[in-house]
């Protein structure tokens, strides 16, 4: 089987992506975003994390598709079980999202995974009946979680023996242990410290100052780390995270307050963070002042042979 999707509709080819290719991957992404959102939400550094790949290789999991003219009109990434997939506005209703699914799940298929999902904002309606057309059903629910701050956030006093201090260069490992603890109890694959590296500390947009760490003596017990991307008027929680031995402590609440301040201090007047039904943390973000902007639907379906589950209920 080839590596590109084949056959491709009339009009467009498909290529191998390198990381030379980011910017016009980014490029495609923002403008489905602009459509869809009515404002971009992707920084370019997430893309860039994505493909991964050393400069001048090609991406595994990635494919980009061009129209006659040569400009990017299509993009598809997969890893493990998750996928992406962003067709231009213009080229929609083409062939082209269906050609790049059924490449996703291909790939998918032949890397061992034995499901590929895909998350898909509510109010793409178009997407929505693709993926449900070809055998996907909804798995989980996802909420983009947004604070206004318009005066100064208060911060609570750490609980008894936690100290705080801001993200430095050295906890990365041990912030990486925290997370991925934690994310343990509903992610379906654990990442690699290299992998959560390039998505999280190793990210341009990366913000020590506002990922405020706690610990108990000389361990790290809980950690948020925000990004702050450039030319937005908010601010971004990428993870939060607190070892289960020291959980309804009051540790998240405060670490968080104090992110919120810190982008309250640089200018910020909103800060916003996903979240999703697996988690079961809602209703402590909305405790907290937190509210939901809109909401997406992670899609799935099993790849193996046999019959598909039931579609279970929406959470």
């Amino acid at each position: 089987m080839s590596d590109l999707p084949e056959p491709m509709p009339a009009g467009y080819r498909s290529q191998a992506v390198t990381k030379a290719d980011a910017q016009a991957v980014h490029r495609l992404v923002t403008v489905c975003e602009h459509e869809l959102l009515g404002r971009a939400v992707t920084g370019f550094d997430r893309v860039a994390a994505d493909l991964g790949a050393p400069a001048g290789e090609p991406a595994p999991d990635t494919v980009l598709v061009r129209d006659s003219k040569g400009r990017p009109v299509g993009w598809v990434w997969v890893k493990g079980r998750r996928a992406r997939v962003h067709v231009h506005p213009e080229h929609r209703g083409r062939g082209l999202g269906r050609s790049l699914l059924d490449w996703a799940e291909a790939r998918a298929g032949r890397s061992g995974a034995d499901r590929l999902s895909q998350s898909v904002s509510d109010s793409d309606e178009a997407a929505r009946s693709l993926l449900r057309s070809s055998g996907y059903f909804p798995l989980v629910t996802e909420w983009l979680l947004a604070i206004a701050m318009p005066v100064e956030p208060e911060v609570p006093k750490p609980p008894s023996g936690i100290r705080v201090r801001p993200f430095r260069p050295g906890d990365e490992r041990a912030a990486y242990e925290v997370t991925e603890d934690a994310f343990d109890e509903w992610q379906s694959r654990r990442q690699t410290y290299e992998e959560w590296a390039r998505r999280t500390v190793e990210r341009a947009s990366f913000e020590p100052g506002a990922s405020p760490v706690a610990f108990a003596g000389d361990r790290m017990v809980g950690v948020v780390l925000s990004i702050d991307v450039p030319g937005s008027d908010e601010g971004y929680v990428e993870r939060v995270a607190v070892r289960n031995d020291h959980r309804t402590r009051g540790i998240a609440r405060m670490l968080l307050r104090q992110t919120f301040r810190t982008f309250y201090d640089r200018g910020k007047r909103a800060c916003t963070l996903w979240t999703h039904t697996d988690t079961g943390a809602l209703s402590f973000y909305e405790g907290i002042g937190m509210t939901v902007r809109r909401s997406a639907t992670v899609y799935s379906k099993i790849l193996t042979t046999g019959e598909q589950p039931a579609v279970p209920a929406r959470r």
